[in-house]
């Protein structure tokens, strides 16, 4: 497993914590607000709608709360404007970073990120300087019980691009962009019990870090999405599972 997977596992692991589960509503409803006012408040003719109202439900988030955010984003009620801005980077070691916020303060947005990548050794770079280290992808975990070669059938005749065993969480199938939401509802019309849905930015290449640059960068990532701004972080950082869990212990 990657590093960067194995990140998201723990950053998972940790939002039950009542601290980081609010900094994870925050963020869902920031998403929620912003795709109803890009794309109406009609999931079934806003695809980001739709990505977002499944991250909430995935994150037992109310549907009262729910409802709300996209009212803000329709304009039914009274809420803040956000504005998209993607800021690119070095962390320690090398490593490339794609960092996607949400803020109703781009200079503030700017800052803290610059502020946040120079304490743990990195430094923001120039737009297009690392974006295409990546590739856009449509992302659906499978919930763990079907065997690989089961869920690998039922992904190729859905339209999917590839999977990935994870083991005991489950399975992970890419897809193209515009793919996502017609391979999850085969998927699922399949019989397979579906966890998160979403477009993430998957690295061409990965670079293996340890020591100080090891505990630099999971400081770094922590700092970055515990900023109310930040919406996510995408790296191409690979470490060893043992040194990760112990520097985040």
């Amino acid at each position: 497993m990657s590093g960067h997977n194995r990140w998201s596992k723990l950053k998972r692991f940790k939002a039950v914590e009542g601290a980081r589960k609010g900094k994870l509503y925050s963020k869902v409803i920031k998403e929620l607000t912003v795709a109803a006012r890009l794309g109406g408040g009609n999931p079934d003719s806003n695809a980001r709608l739709r990505v977002a109202i499944a991250t909430a439900r995935e994150s037992n988030m109310p549907n009262d709360t729910i409802q709300r955010a996209i009212k803000k984003g329709t304009g039914e009620l009274e809420g803040e404007a956000y504005e998209e801005i993607v800021y690119e980077g070095y962390g320690p070691g090398g490593v490339a970073l794609l960092v996607e916020c949400l803020t109703d303060n781009r200079n503030r947005s700017a800052s803290d990120v610059r502020s946040m990548l120079s304490t743990e050794g990195g430094n923001m770079g120039a737009e297009g300087s690392v974006s295409w280290m990546f590739h856009k992808k449509g992302v659906i975990t499978v919930k763990p019980g079907p065997t690989e070669d089961q869920v690998m059938e039922k992904a190729v005749e859905a339209g999917a691009e590839d999977v990935l065993n994870h083991g005991e969480d489950g399975f992970e199938v890419r897809t193209a962009p515009v793919d996502l939401h017609a391979v999850a509802s085969s998927l699922e019309a399949a019989g397979l019990k579906l966890g998160e849905q979403k477009w993430t930015y998957i690295p061409q290449s990965t670079v293996r870090i340890e020591g100080d640059n090891a505990r630099k960068m999971l400081k770094l990532m922590e700092l970055l999405e515990d900023n109310d701004d930040v919406q996510n972080v995408h790296t191409n950082f690979e470490m060893d599972d043992a040194l990760m869990e112990s520097l985040s212990a």
